[in-house]
């Protein structure tokens, strides 16, 4: 099964970007649906961004402005452009992706997604 890595994480000051990304470790992984999520710390998971294998682009609300969601499918990676960022930001962001499942008409919840990375910590300070 194909595993999902993501990088870019860190601690930014509030105002800062940063740009995340997620690569599938196995070259035949063909993602129909990938999606960012992020979990704050005792708060449930939430999704913030999706994109599925056409193109289509999907945002949680309050996250279209700020963040980007964008892949390079020659490469299997998925980034997220972040910008503007704000303390409440911070958390730990989780890339996923589905070979089967199509998120063409809006985010995801979690469950729609079989394959998760491990999470990169996103810190913004005030």
């Amino acid at each position: 099964q194909a595993q999902l890595v993501e990088s870019g994480g860190g601690s930014v000051q509030s105002g800062g970007s940063l740009r995340l990304s997620c690569v599938a470790s196995r070259d035949t992984f063909l993602g129909r649906c990938w999606a960012w999520f992020r979990q704050a710390p005792g708060k449930e998971r939430e999704v913030v961004a999706s994109i599925n294998s056409d193109g289509t682009a999907s945002y949680a609300n309050g996250m279209k402005g700020r963040f980007t969601i964008s892949q390079d499918t020659s490469k299997n990676t998925l980034f997220l452009q972040m910008t503007s960022l704000r303390p409440e930001d911070t958390a730990t962001y989780y890339c996923a992706a589905d070979s089967r499942r199509s998120c063409r008409f809006g985010t995801p919840p979690p469950s729609h997604l079989a394959t998760w990375g491990r999470g990169t910590q996103v810190t913004v300070s005030s």
